[in-house]
Order: C-alpha cells, then sequence, then structure tokens
C-alpha cells in the first residue's frame, strides 16, 4: 500500500507547483492596457474619466475590469491625462447662446396645485 502513495504524492506535487497563476497584465502601461482591454469596445479613451476622481476610477477598474491593483492604477492614470488633455475649448465669439439667454429671465412662479 505504501508504494500507491508515492506516486499519488508527486503527481499532487506536479500539480500544485504548475498551477501558479500568472498576471499577464504586470509591467504594461496605462495605453498599452487600454489597447489590449478596452478598445474593443471604445474606441478612444477620451471622455471615459467622465471627469471622475483618480480614486473612484481605481476603485471601479479594479474591482471591474482589472486584473491587479497595479493595472487599475496605470489605467486610471492614463484615462484622467487623456481627459484631462481632452478639455473644451474656449470660446472666443462674444455671441450668447440660446441657454443663456433663458436664464437671464426672472424664474416664473410655479403654478398652483390642482385639488386643493
Amino acid at each position: 500500500m505504501p508504494f500507491l502513495t508515492l506516486p499519488v504524492l508527486v503527481l499532487l506535487l506536479i500539480i500544485v507547483s504548475s498551477a501558479r497563476a500568472e498576471n499577464l497584465d504586470a509591467g504594461k502601461s496605462g495605453a498599452r492596457l487600454f489597447a489590449d482591454s478596452c478598445a474593443t469596445c471604445h474606441r478612444s479613451a477620451r471622455g471615459l474619466a467622465k471627469g471622475r476622481f483618480r480614486l473612484t476610477l481605481y476603485l471601479f477598474l479594479q474591482k471591474h475590469y482589472t486584473s491587479s491593483a497595479d493595472s487599475a492604477s496605470a489605467l486610471s492614470s492614463y484615462l484622467q491625462s487623456v481627459d484631462t488633455s481632452a478639455a473644451a475649448p474656449v470660446r472666443k465669439s462674444s455671441a450668447r447662446r440660446p441657454s443663456d439667454r433663458r436664464e437671464a429671465r426672472p424664474p416664473r412662479p410655479p403654478l398652483p396645485v390642482r385639488g386643493r
């Protein structure tokens, strides 16, 4: 009976030692992480951060889309850098937009509630 336990132990040792997980995203830049994982659904990285704080973006990516904290950090930094560099250009015309004209009017009083 002891001769059966040795092959079982060797087989178990081989299985356990080869089952180590490897992080395929380790050492990749934020741009490379975006290109490898996000570009299939999102055409561009611009606007994906949507003005979020880096910490909330990091936590969201770590929980849902990245395999490690390092890749979530690199990806969130990249998304924020692309988002801030794509700031809206400043208008130089002095023409007022229609929405600005509406705001210049005084607010109307509320309508009375029916049934009271």
